[in-house]
């Protein structure tokens, strides 16, 4: 039986499905909306795309944070338009995290607002990024600067993409996996996938149930990112999003330490727990510290000097106004290792795309 979670956030209260086969679930949905024609923008192959039981029409999309731009919601937006989508219609993503944030955000400036049911592919995004209302886009800058807040209408979660994935993109989804250890899930690895999966949206629903526009609480929620998107501009994405934040949790617990916040064991679970999942615990061998820094004072949360989400004695926190010379010398104490070896594992198998 499929597992389903609620999630309150603001006056649009939706429910997460996942479990294999809910894909089949979209036509009712659509029809409970009342929407009478569906874009569907998918980056999957044709018969992995999910029918909306609704005259519809097919968008091909790419995965990968260089589709990320304005551009891509610019000529999202033109062919909602050439559909003839309405107000009262619907955008359907199948993809994984970059679809569902690009369309999601296309779908959100569209006629200033359109329903979006996410259809998520990947384990990261069924984990993570379909959740929880936040739609963006990259700029040269930083990662998911330009956005707005979206709920979908619902989330399907459907387990069967899941055998379409290659080895590398399921360990990128045990990245936000990983980090949920440290943020209120506790220990997940002795869990199904399909469990793992709904104990990081339970978590996730509850955080935005209580903070949806990112003002306080939702803040844990990046626990792990701000490093971690730094990682992925400065490899020019070369490392993914689950293997840049799996990084970036090792390097929290060793920033936190050294602040004081947890003790050694503490910072020691949190590069064992990375470890166990498989997943990289050092930086790529010729990114520079500075570099690096550079990036982070673009990050969202840097309102005052450097910012990061740190554990602590009362849980993970925000603490604003780190010193860089602390982060300068936490990022030199990391071990490195070169970023092919840390990149391996790309082959696709059948059906993936």
């Amino acid at each position: 039986m499929p597992t389903t979670v609620e999630v309150h956030a603001g006056d649009r209260p939706y429910e997460v499905v996942i479990g294999a086969g809910s894909r089949h679930l979209l036509p009712a949905i659509v029809e409970r909306l009342g929407a009478r024609r569906a874009v569907v923008v998918s980056a999957r192959p044709e018969p992995w795309v999910p029918d909306p039981g609704v005259p519809s029409t097919v968008v091909p999309a790419h995965d990968g944070e260089h589709a990320k731009t304005l551009a891509t919601v610019q000529d999202l937006c033109a062919r909602f338009a050439a559909f003839g989508l309405s107000r009262s219609d619907v955008v359907v993503t199948c993809g994984g995290g970059t679809t569902t944030d690009v369309a999601g955000l296309a779908a959100a400036l569209y006629h200033r607002g359109v329903a979006v049911v996410h259809v998520p592919t990947t384990l990261l995004a069924q984990v993570d990024a379909s959740v929880g209302g936040k739609t963006a886009v990259n700029l040269p800058a930083g990662k998911n600067l330009v956005g707005a807040y979206w709920q979908p209408a619902a989330v399907l979660c459907d387990t069967d993409y899941l055998s379409t994935l290659p080895p590398r993109q399921r360990r990128n989804g045990l990245g936000e996996i990983a980090r949920c250890h440290f943020i209120g899930a506790g220990d997940l690895s002795g869990l199904t996938t399909e469990e793992q999966i709904a104990a990081g949206v339970a978590l996730k629903a509850d955080v935005v149930s209580r903070d949806e526009r990112d003002t306080g609480l939702r803040h844990i929620l990046n626990y792990g990112h701000t490093l971690g998107h730094a990682l992925e501009i400065a490899t020019d994405f070369r490392l993914y999003h689950g293997e840049a934040v799996a990084v970036g949790t090792v390097f929290a617990g060793r920033l936190a330490h050294s602040l004081g916040r947890i003790g050694a064991a503490r910072a020691a679970e949190h590069d064992a727990v990375v470890r166990h999942y498989g997943l990289p615990a050092a930086l790529p061998e010729d990114v520079a510290a500075e570099d690096l820094i550079g990036v982070m004072r673009h990050d969202k949360k840097a309102v005052d000097g450097l910012g990061f989400v740190l554990d602590g004695d009362g849980g993970p926190a925000l603490v604003a106004g780190v010193d860089a010379e602390t982060v300068r010398r936490v990022l030199g104490e990391m071990p490195r290792q070169p970023l092919d070896d840390m990149v391996a594992g790309d082959a696709e198998p059948a059906g993936a795309r």
